[in-house]
């Protein structure tokens, strides 16, 4: 029985049940699969299968990834000495989240979430934990929408200081056609001197993958957008590179074991460069 009374069907309750769709596999619930997680239904599980069996590494790619989003928060919150992050492309809370990872550094870090995911969004509490010197907040917002991202994260983030903008595995969630450069741009023409991009995504160099990908695409609500090395790199014009540049994402710094021993050809990139002055 329902919760709501009849006529009551456009409550918020109602709308994000809608946005949930269950019976569709959708990004981040087929990627907290493959973490290793328990918030996804059937049709994410199905598909996650089906990449697994045409791309068996899919899964160590997925952690490698979130690997690498610990490493590039220690090295931003550390070496950088940043306090302010804007995670964009959250994904389902998991282990060491970015606030996490930048609060055990430096408590007083602010952190901006944005992803458009409805169970994400039901999640989000997860993501606002905060230490009581820091701040978190969660932005219900699409990366194709700049403009709202930046005027709602200026709510919790002071966009005169720098600030550290992740875009993992989020921008191969955009064709061409929606110019994914000119997004990065435009996000990172809002920051100031000083401010980093930290990004990783799928590489197009390993025709298993490429084929897996073709599968998620053809079964699941959303698609993922294989490109070339060069074309991850592009995001960077502009940027200053962090040794050492744009590389394997295994090998970005590798500072843990399970990193160390992974295969140095992993089929994705990744980079931090920073912003002139």
């Amino acid at each position: 029985m329902s919760d709501h009374p009849a006529g009551d069907g456009d409550s918020p309750q109602d709308e994000l049940a809608d946005r949930i769709q269950s019976d569709r596999p959708h990004s981040a619930r087929v990627w907290g699969y493959l973490l290793g997680g328990k918030d996804h239904y059937p049709a994410d599980r199905a598909v996650g299968e089906m990449i697994e069996a045409t791309f068996p590494d899919i899964a160590l790619l997925a952690r490698l990834q979130r690997y690498f989003l610990a490493r590039a928060v220690r090295f931003l919150a550390g070496e950088a000495g940043l306090r302010q992050f804007l995670d964009i492309g959250t994904g389902l809370p998991t282990v060491d989240n970015t606030h996490e990872v930048a609060q055990r550094v430096a408590p007083e870090s602010r952190i901006v979430y944005v992803d458009n995911d409805p169970l994400v969004l039901v999640h989000a509490q997860a993501l606002l934990n905060s230490t009581p010197e820091g701040a978190c907040d969660y932005i219900d917002a699409d990366v194709r929408d700049p403009d709202v991202i930046l005027e709602k994260a200026a709510k919790t983030l002071d966009f005169s200081r720098p600030i550290g903008l992740t875009l993992l595995g989020i921008m191969g969630q955009l064709p061409d056609s929606d110019d994914p450069w000119g997004i990065v741009k435009r996000l990172l023409d809002a920051l100031p001197a000083g401010s980093y991009l930290a990004l990783t995504d799928g590489t197009d160099t390993n025709p298993a993958l490429n084929q897996a990908i073709e599968t998620y695409n053809a079964n699941s609500a959303s698609s993922y957008h294989l490109r070339s090395p060069d074309q991850i790199a592009r995001y960077f014009d502009g940027l200053e590179l962090v040794e050492p540049g744009v590389v394997p994402t295994s090998m970005w710094r590798p500072d843990l074991p399970e990193i160390g021993d992974a295969p140095g050809n992993v089929d994705s990139v990744c980079g931090i460069g920073t912003k002139p002055s």
